[in-house]
């Protein structure tokens, strides 16, 4: 609009949006761009005085221009009256129409101009009809009128909204409404405030709902230790103040109810007759306190709910929950309110019930946080048991339970550390042990669950999770008998959730055996049907998914993790460790088989801003598309992994990924860093080892040094030979391509381009793994090259580039085309006019030894400069001889001093 104003074309823009939603600052924006533009401009602002100062953004705006504008304005009487000095404007009429005729020839006469209007929900009526004139009189003018107006203050009567309502139908109108922030773009704003834990600032982002200032205010109250900063419940509150009585009361017994309340419900506790009710009500949805939402109402925004409900007295609050209390038979709303009435026995009650039926209803994060406030009650009431329905034990170990399947194995971990040591809490406590990366603990936590195990389900149970804590131990030899008799135990008993347990670890354990066939059945049979237990059926969807993909069959694995995926998503397990690592498998399949804009569709759903474990280990799988494709999301994922590297596989992750980016952007030495790091906590022998060592080995031919070349290719070699712990077992497609890739890297770093190495790498990549075949053609080419074959080099580029093209695997794609330059690929694919250039020399030397010639005066060795022009070495030292001998010098110093006499260096 403001383009437009510069070249004659007037217009009018209103700006709309809630009280802090950043209206102010977009218009100082706006403003510092018409200055810059050498624009005039005014600035007015509306205040709350009614009709008492009319004109008053007008004679604002005049008092504060540039003095060019004033000195126009002063030799115009009407608007003369409006400067400091003078006496108010006249009155409406005639003269209203003269002052209007007036503005609008000053307007014309220091053009271009930009007249800011702001907070015109507060604008005097002669304000109003002020903004009407300009909207229909603007035209050919290089003029720019903005108004600003707060949406939450037009009530329904508000005189503004039907000059809006008009004005929105000129052509010359445009109208701008703001509305909150996204939270992706709150993170990034609340970041630029200060320093903040993560915690912090999702409580900040939370509560401001897409707020700028309401994030503002909560983060300087939050870094004083307050909850609800006295500024903003004072701008909150003065809202609520122009209520009636009637009004302001049914708004606090909506605010006790929470951010939603059902009309009947709020009509029975705020106890006013219908009619006042519903008068009341009308008042509070007009104002923008409460929205229409359903059957009943919601506040507008959730800081308002909490500035109303932090204004209630205490006994008033109290009796409003009593009251609220008293109607209700939800669990879940009824243990808040009789707790907050201080009805600690009802609490209890309904907080034990609610966490039953949450956890029925497959929300085992929200039936954790009610047997959590179950038990904060427990002491502190007589016969809690009764009241629960169930022991203090048996509540502690459900709270456990919900605690890890919605993905917090280290509260289970803790809760059930406090309780008495059965067979069923340290079974589970083995079980979640492993699975936070403790063998040694989940080993003894397993045996003493076998050992004390009462029955043949318990000892079932324990049997399994024994077997599964001592696969990668140097006990793994036990594994095979272990899970034999916990199988027959289970069956005996009927323990499905055992027998399924046993056979996912027998068929592991076989798998890493070689016996993959085998491994095969024993997955599908404990993927058939139900268990009983969602946590475990998970676990056998993961696996079933996994070993498939392992040995390349992508389209069936692919089948199996999305039917995982979407029980992981009905019964509200998404944040379990195989909720989680099956989103995973299901980007990585994406991944894997070239699909990068389903991969990056699926990752949109990974956290950025991480807060826990397995948030951590999600988002760090994210990296693969970004870092493939070098998106600008990289770098602020790493930051927010930072302080999750102390887990195993967050760090193997994200730092084996940080480890390629770094190599993507020339910084070879933090990708070795990357990736030392990245090795330190795996085990000997594990798989995971090979891609790692690769990487590194990359940044080692990129660093031009050999030291550490050996290490690195001899604990990929070990992975492969031995395995953990020893244990010389299967691997699946994309380990051994990997292992292929590694000894090709280190024969890169020792200064050979095996063409046959790199070949097997492309053939052991081309299973199935598009990006990584496409990367290994990358080196064939420059092997090939450096062989003498060109046409069979450029064939392997052209394939790569296309792959790259496709995926848009931006980094790939630059790297071919460098390599392209320079191999002066680009003319006829079989590279006839390359070679034809070859033949055109200059003083007696090829184009070859002329650009020979010039690295050697740039003083590179014969290596640097194979490298640099994918040659052998021994071609460049033939080809130096030969330019030595054609201008009859003896040492590449002479060389280079001829070819600059002979003018044959640019």
């Amino acid at each position: 609009m403001l383009e437009s104003a510069a070249e004659g074309i007037a217009g009018v823009a209103l700006v709309g949006g809630d009280a802090g939603i950043g209206k102010t600052r977009l218009v100082t924006e706006l403003v510092d761009q018409a200055r810059e533009r050498g624009f005039n401009v005014l600035v007015g602002q509306c205040a709350e005085l009614g009709d008492a100062l009319p004109y008053l953004p007008l004679a604002d705006a005049l008092r504060g221009a540039a003095p060019a504008v004033s000195a126009a304005a002063a030799t115009r009487p009407l608007l003369g009256q409006l400067l400091p000095g003078t006496e108010s404007a006249p009155a409406a009429g005639l003269t209203q129409q003269r002052l209007f005729g007036s503005l609008l020839g000053l307007l014309a006469d220091v053009q271009p101009v930009l007249f800011v209007i702001e907070d015109l929900h507060w604008a005097d009526r002669s304000t109003r009809d002020l903004l009407v004139f300009l909207s229909r009189m603007v035209q050919a003018e290089q003029v720019c009128v903005v108004g600003t107006y707060r949406t939450d203050d037009l009530h329904r009567r508000h005189p503004l909204r039907s000059v809006l309502a008009e004005l929105k139908r000129l052509p010359t109108v445009t109208s701008v409404e703001l509305g909150p922030l996204k939270s992706g773009d709150m993170f990034d704003y609340v970041a630029t405030l200060g320093e903040v834990n993560a915690q912090a600032l999702g409580l900040i982002v939370s509560r401001a709902d897409g707020n700028p200032f309401y994030a503002e205010e909560l983060f300087a109250a939050m870094t004083e230790g307050d909850s609800m900063p006295d500024g903003l419940a004072s701008l909150l509150m003065t809202r609520v103040e122009v209520l009636s009585e009637a009004g302001q009361r049914v708004l606090r017994a909506a605010a006790v109810a929470g951010r939603r309340v059902e009309d009947e419900l709020l009509r029975e506790v705020s106890g006013l007759p219908l009619a006042e009710f519903e008068q009341a009500v009308r008042e509070i949805v007009s104002r923008g306190l409460l929205r229409v939402d359903g059957y009943g109402y919601a506040f507008r925004h959730a800081l308002l709910q909490e500035a109303v409900y932090t204004d209630l007295l205490p006994g008033e609050r109290t009796r409003l929950h009593a009251a609220f209390a008293r109607l209700l038979t939800a669990p879940a709303e009824l243990a808040h309110h009789h707790l907050a009435g201080h009805d600690l026995a009802g609490a209890l009650a309904a907080s034990a019930e609610a966490g039953r039926l949450a956890e029925r209803l497959g929300a085992p994060a929200e039936a954790h946080s009610h047997y959590d406030q179950a038990l904060a009650l427990w002491d502190r009431v007589e016969g809690a048991a009764e009241l629960a329905g169930e022991s203090r034990e048996e509540l502690a170990f459900r709270s456990a339970v919900t605690a890890a399947d919605s993905g917090d194995n280290h509260r289970a971990i803790v809760r059930l550390r406090a309780l008495p040591p059965t067979s069923e809490v340290n079974e589970r406590l083995a079980y979640y042990l492993y699975e936070i990366d403790d063998p040694a603990g989940a080993i003894e936590a397993a045996e003493r669950a076998v050992e004390e195990a009462k029955d043949q389900v318990a000892l079932s149970r324990a049997l399994a999770t024994q077997a599964r804590t001592l696969l990668w131990s140097s006990r793994h030899q036990e594994v095979e008998a272990l899970t034999t008799r916990a199988l027959e135990t289970a069956r005996a008993a009927g323990a499905k959730d055992a027998e399924v347990g046993a056979l996912l670890t027998l068929a592991i354990h076989v798998e890493h055996q070689g016996d993959v066939e085998r491994a095969h059945q024993l997955v599908e049979t404990a993927s058939a049907g139900h268990t009983g237990d969602l946590a475990m059926d998970l676990r056998a969807r993961f696996h079933h998914a996994r070993i498939h993909y392992d040995q390349g069959m992508m389209s069936f694995a692919a089948e199996v993790a999305d039917d995982g995926i979407q029980l992981a998503l009905e019964t509200g397990l998404k944040w379990s460790t195989y909720g989680t690592d099956l989103r995973f498998l299901r980007f990585l399949i994406h991944y894997a088989t070239g699909e990068w804009d389903e991969a990056e569709g699926v990752a949109a759903g990974f956290p950025v801003r991480v807060g826990t474990q397995p948030e951590a280990i999600l988002s760090s799988f994210a990296l693969f598309v970004e870092v493939g494709r070098d998106l600008p999301a990289v770098e602020s994922r790493l930051s927010w992994l930072a302080p999750f590297w102390s887990d195993a596989l967050a760090v193997y992750m994200s730092r084996g990924l940080a480890a390629e980016h770094a190599l993507w952007h020339g910084d070879p030495a933090a990708a070795l860093e990357h990736v030392h790091a990245a090795m330190a906590p795996l085990i000997e022998g594990d798989s995971g080892t090979l891609r790692l060592a690769a990487i590194g080995l990359w940044a080692l031919a990129e660093l031009g040094t050999t030291e550490g070349a050996d290490e690195l290719l001899s604990r990929a070699r070990f992975a492969v030979d031995s395995g953990p712990l020893g244990q010389r077992g299967h691997l699946g497609p994309e380990g051994l391509a990997w292992a292929a890739r590694a000894e090709a890297e280190w024969h890169r770093v020792h200064g050979r381009l095996d063409v046959e190495l790199w070949r097997n790498v492309v053939a052991a990549f081309d299973y199935g793994f598009v990006y990584e075949a496409a990367r290994a053609r990358w080196r064939l080419a420059e092997a090939l090259l450096a062989s003498g074959d060109r046409v069979a080099a450029q064939a392997e580029w052209e394939l790569a580039r296309k792959v790259a093209g496709k995926l848009r695997a931006v980094p790939l794609e630059r790297a071919l085309l460098e390599f392209g330059r320079r191999a002066r690929f680009g003319g006829g694919s079989d590279g006839a006019g390359d070679r034809a250039g070859d033949r055109a020399g200059d003083g007696g030397l090829t184009a070859r030894e002329v650009e020979v010639l010039g690295l050697v005066a740039e003083g590179m060795t014969n290596r640097e400069i194979a490298q640099r022009l994918f040659i052998a070495q021994k071609t460049v030292s033939v080809h130096v001889s030969n330019i030595l001998g054609k201008l009859e010098v003896s040492t590449r110093t002479q060389a280079a001093a001829a070819a600059r006499r002979l003018g044959l260096l640019t």
